[in-house]
């Protein structure tokens, strides 16, 4: 399995809102801007709306807001920035649309949405789709602008009207940063798995306290690790656990075990030691418990020795 699969198979995050993906630190979203590869992250800082350049906007039919931070990356927008509300509208924007057009261009495609830059807005008007009920579109969310930035050299930092449209577009799970601590700190329970074997249902219903059954297959196979009851990490990397009729021999006690960690067995397989004897142990049937016990030696073989049913 890949670490999306991984990822996607856990119920937290396979029905986790857009908006919850869009809101974890862990957001990033791959993009380009032009012919540079970049990326799309939450900003370190807002853009200051008394220092920002405040612009209307639409992807398809729907308005949004945009407000663009000052940056070296727009050069000849950068030389008039201090008297821009001197210069007349028309040519402000086909200022900004020359300069800002591989950063819109990336938008759209990030939207799914064709762009059009409508105008200007007053600083003092920026946030209006909010405050003004009669013009909030119906697809505006509560919370209602979004502060990213693109990770370009210099960054480009910006706010943008958080629709519904834009929440879908970019709230995915393929949008996350599966590096960031924030998911890779994320625990799971897992379970050493030391052997499995078929038996008779009605064996399994007789065993008893100070019974002795024979496990060969703990001397001949390699132990493995069960995480979450989803997924086994052994020397061929991560699989989905597939349910079985076999015994399943594991440790008495499970233990927690990172997101980070189960990732980075996709492509460096745990090594798990095997159970020593007098290890505490339990049988498991179809994700019951069957037996509790312990490992011990019965003429030279290994053996389970049931404790409780």
């Amino acid at each position: 399995m890949k670490q999306l699969e991984i990822i996607s198979s856990l119920p937290q995050w396979s029905r986790a809102t857009p908006s919850a993906i869009l809101d974890s630190p862990a957001f990033m979203m791959p993009c380009r801007i032009g012919d540079e590869t970049s990326s799309l992250r939450h900003a370190d800082v807002e853009p200051a709306a008394s220092e920002a350049l405040a612009l209307s906007v639409a992807f398809g039919d729907e308005p949004h807001e945009l407000l663009l931070a000052r940056s070296p990356r727009f050069p000849e927008l950068d030389k008039v920035w201090d008297s821009r509300s001197d210069i007349p509208e028309p040519v402000l924007l086909a200022l900004v649309e020359r300069e800002c057009g591989p950063l819109f261009q990336m938008l759209e495609n990030a939207v799914r949405k064709q762009m059009r830059l409508n105008g200007c807005l007053e600083v003092s008007k920026f946030g209006s789709l909010e405050k003004d009920q009669t013009s909030k579109p119906p697809n505006l969310q509560p919370s209602s602008f979004l502060a990213l930035q693109a990770s370009t050299d210099p960054a480009i930092v910006f706010s943008l009207t958080r629709s519904n449209a834009v929440v879908s577009a970019l709230g995915s799970l393929r949008n996350l940063d599966l590096s960031h601590e924030a998911i890779r700190a994320q625990t799971l329970m897992a379970e050493c798995e030391y052997a499995a074997f078929a038996t008779a249902e009605a064996d399994l219903a007789a065993l008893a306290p100070g019974d002795a059954v024979l496990v060969p297959e703990m001397g001949s196979v390699s132990p493995r690790l069960v995480v979450d009851g989803r997924f086994v990490a052994d020397s061929n990397g991560v699989a989905q656990c597939e349910k079985d009729a076999l015994v399943h021999v594991r440790a008495a006690a499970g233990r927690a075990v990172s997101l980070g960690e189960l990732f980075d067995a996709v492509e460096n397989p745990p090594t798990i030691e095997p159970a020593a004897q007098g290890a505490q142990l339990k049988l498991v049937n179809d994700g019951r418990l069957v037996a509790s016990g312990r490992l011990d030696k019965l003429a030279d073989q290994l053996a389970f020795i049931v404790e409780a049913v």
